[in-house]
């Protein structure tokens, strides 16, 4: 078996914090001459609203994923991302990671993480699920540090 990554995926949340992602995976994903994939999962709105509401939200989901793909071709087109290696998936961050991953044989998945502690790591984020469920290497990014300036 090789020891050469041959698919990164970078999973974004399409916050600023998104670019330090990106740019960590790049030199990664250039030295061994990998596929880079990025991504973001937009959660149904359905989740979110428990269901409840007596309306088709098909046309705001299609917006919000509209809105998704413009932001993440912003993140990713500069790095010489292609869109076809683009993707915004709906469901949860880190099953839709998980499948994925397993769908085009990613060997490295790179996410960032706040770095929680405490509950809020107890309680979980998605660099945390997508660590423990994951079959391959998982880069965990620090971002949003203390220090760090919000925009």
């Amino acid at each position: 078996m090789s020891n050469e990554y041959t698919h990164v995926l970078v999973a974004v949340d399409l916050t600023k914090d998104s670019y330090k992602v990106l740019e960590r995976a790049i030199p990664i994903a250039e030295r061994n001459h990998a596929k880079l994939s990025i991504m973001h999962t937009l959660e149904p709105l359905g989740f979110a609203y428990g269901g409840d509401i007596p309306m088709d939200l098909t046309s705001i989901q299609d917006q919000l994923d509209d809105h998704a793909k413009q932001r993440l071709a912003e993140i990713a087109d500069p790095h010489g991302v292609s869109p076809e290696n683009q993707h915004v998936l709906v469901g949860m961050p880190d099953t839709e990671i998980h499948r994925f991953s397993a769908e085009h044989d990613v060997d490295l998945i790179v996410v960032g993480s706040h770095g929680r502690h405490g509950f809020a790591l107890l309680l979980g984020s998605t660099s945390t699920g997508v660590l423990h469920g994951a079959r391959c290497d998982v880069l965990a990014v620090r971002v949003g540090q203390d220090g760090d300036v919000e925009e």
